[in-house]
């Protein structure tokens, strides 16, 4: 009898993902699976966080890749016998609600942001059940609801008691677009030009009152990533966008005595200093500038304000300037030098001035070369002399000083002798010239936006008290529901008359109400912390436990949020570890960036550019399980 061969077995029927996978998911729920108890301490915790998102328009593939990799990674800390906190929520408040607000009506439909909000939430919130993923739903959160957003004021209120939160009258970025001022981190640089990063419309300068947060103060901590397991390349984009640079502020005088205050690193130089560039912004510029010298200024300032910060500080595009028409005093040797403004010098960067020492910079020595100005060099270089009047490039290495008063025959350098600087800013401090100085390309966070959905700023203004804070009792300051939201470059509640006219809390009297709202990066910098607590009512989270939760052990989005996102939450948790609420300095641990998707056109997949792919289509033909 011939051996018989076994014969592989098959399943008759094939696998059914619409049967099996919403038995499960709705299993998981009936069970409450993925509810974690936040202080059952048996096993260790490992909080697991993924960018919440916006819920302005359907899940999309981008999604997607931004939360089934996470979910997969979530699950396995949970097999390795981690107590795991995956919790979901939205970023509610901003522009995509009202902008599809604002369109709708637009096209003869009448809905509310909020309507828009909550419709879309609900949809989201099944498209995630749908993946499958992990998230605990009891944790979630909405930053429109009150029951958030009051602690956004909360948080305003407190700043402004400690000084973190100011108002101040300067020129802003605005969106012509959005109808909104800018952050400085929300303009990006785009085919030459300076353009709001959501709309990509190009911005233009205004001159406004607004409101801002002392992200400042905490720039030099900003700098220290001990610790952090996150991306080189996050860490570099933060490093280079706080900016930190070493050297003297010396203060010059303009023959009208206007004091012009410089930053340089390079104190050692000053008695090369043969002219003076402001940045065309500067405030002293239409002050200083004469009569006959105003209208070629004016059409340079103009000029110049339509220019990129890259295109103004690129190597080798050729310089241009304008003579003001006034000098100044050089504070070291009582020379008299002229006064230019120039766009290679940046108001952001310093004090918008700087001493121009062509000898021994190369962006001033082609600015002098161009204008025919005087170049003294002021360091020479062991073994050579340079002479103003043949030299080929700046030099910037080490030497000696010369043409330098009580400071000729010093060493004195950047690159490996600095004794000639430190000298030097002794001696400017000692004639009160000057003082040794730090100074940072960051810039306080611009948080006053001109639109309706968002969190109202809890300030009130009275004619007798001033500027007076919204006592903690009547928090929250509601956000009115029947406003007139589309935009028109002023804040749409100066039009509610119920919402703007108020009493002062001081003394009783009538007074108005901030009718600004918050930009929305406020919101998701402290996000994380209510998870732990959604639903707390005497204060935005409850302390012992993100005394055991915190800080977040893993962190995935995208590298877009660098210098936005990212660096606003290091910046609350450590406002809000000032206050005493939490001993912890930073809010993740671990970062992830997952990289991006593309739509058809090959930019990110957004759904502000309608380049989106939806995933239900998949999953209804494949199953969800293989769409992950």
């Amino acid at each position: 009898m011939a051996d018989t061969v076994a014969q592989p077995r098959y399943r008759s029927e094939r696998y059914n993902p619409h049967e099996l996978e919403p038995n499960w998911q709705a299993q998981w729920e009936r069970d409450r699976l993925y509810e974690v108890a936040l202080w059952d301490d048996t096993r260790p915790k490992y909080y697991f966080l993924t960018m919440y998102p916006y819920p302005s328009g359907d899940l999309h593939v981008g999604h997607w890749y931004a939360e089934a990799p996470a979910d997969a990674a979530a699950r396995y800390r949970r097999m390795q016998g981690y107590q795991v906190l995956f919790p979901m929520g939205f970023d509610a408040f901003g522009l995509p609600a009202e902008n599809a607000a604002i369109k709708a009506a637009k096209q003869g439909q009448t809905v509310h942001p909020a309507t828009l909000t909550y419709r879309q939430i609900e949809a989201m919130i099944k498209q995630f059940k749908q993946m499958g993923a992990m998230f605990d739903w009891s944790k979630k959160i909405i930053t429109c609801d009150p029951e958030y957003y009051r602690w956004n004021q909360w948080f305003f209120l407190q700043c402004y008691e400690q000084g973190l939160a100011y108002k101040k009258r300067s020129p802003v970025d605005w969106c012509p677009s959005c109808n909104t001022t800018l952050a400085r981190e929300q303009v990006i640089e785009l085919r030459g030009e300076r353009v709001c990063e959501r709309c990509e419309t190009p911005v233009i300068k205004k001159e406004l009152s607004q409101w801002y947060f002392k992200i400042t103060k905490y720039a030099e901590e900003l700098l220290n990533f001990e610790g952090l397991e996150w991306p080189e390349k996050v860490k570099l984009m933060q490093t280079n966008w706080i900016g930190r640079s070493e050297g003297a502020e010396v203060t010059f005088k303009s023959e009208q005595s206007d004091e012009i205050v410089i930053f340089t690193t390079r104190p050692d130089t000053l008695w090369g200093a043969t002219f003076m560039v402001l940045a065309p912004e500067h405030p002293l510029v239409e002050k200083l500038t004469l009569l006959e010298r105003r209208e070629a200024v004016r059409a340079y300032v103009e000029r110049a304000a339509r220019l990129t910060e890259i295109d103004r500080q690129a190597e080798g595009r050729e310089k241009s300037g304008e003579f003001i028409g006034a000098y100044a005093l050089n504070p070291v040797n009582g020379e008299r030098i002229p006064i230019w403004i120039a766009d290679y010098v940046l108001m952001g960067y310093g004090t918008g001035a700087i001493m121009g020492v062509p000898a021994h910079d190369q962006r001033d020595f082609e600015f002098a070369r161009k204008f025919g100005l005087k170049i003294t060099p002021v360091i020479q270089p062991t073994g050579e002399r340079l002479d103003g009047e043949t030299m080929s490039e700046a030099y910037t290495g080490d030497g000696l000083m010369v043409n330098s008063g009580p400071f000729d025959g010093t060493p004195s350098g950047k690159e490996g002798n600095i004794e000639g600087i430190r000298r030097v800013i002794l001696w400017l401090e000692e004639r009160g010239f000057g003082q040794g100085a730090i100074t940072y390309r960051l810039r306080d966070w611009l948080i006053s936006r001109q639109r309706y959905w968002g969190t109202p700023i809890p300030i009130v203004y009275c004619d007798a008290c001033g500027v007076v804070p919204v006592p903690e009792e009547e928090l929250p300051v509601l956000l009115p529901e029947n406003v007139e939201f589309m935009p028109t470059g002023e804040s749409p509640l100066k039009s509610h008359e119920g919402f703007l006219n108020t009493r002062c809390p001081a003394c009783g009297g009538a007074a108005t109400r901030e009718t600004d709202t918050m930009d929305t990066f406020v919101d998701s910098s402290w996000y994380w912390f209510r998870y732990l607590s959604p639903h707390k009512e005497d204060g935005p989270f409850d302390s012992r436990l993100a005394e055991r939760w915190l800080p977040v052990d893993q962190y995935t989005g995208g590298i877009e949020h660098a210098i936005l996102h990212l660096l606003y939450s290091r910046f609350f948790t450590k406002a809000i570890r000032d206050l005493g609420l939490v001993r912890v300095s930073e809010p993740f641990t671990r970062l992830f960036n997952q990289g991006l998707i593309l739509g058809a056109d090959n930019e990110k997949m957004s759904k502000s550019r309608g380049n989106v792919v939806n995933p239900d289509a998949l999953v209804a033909e494949y199953g969800a399980d293989t769409v992950r």
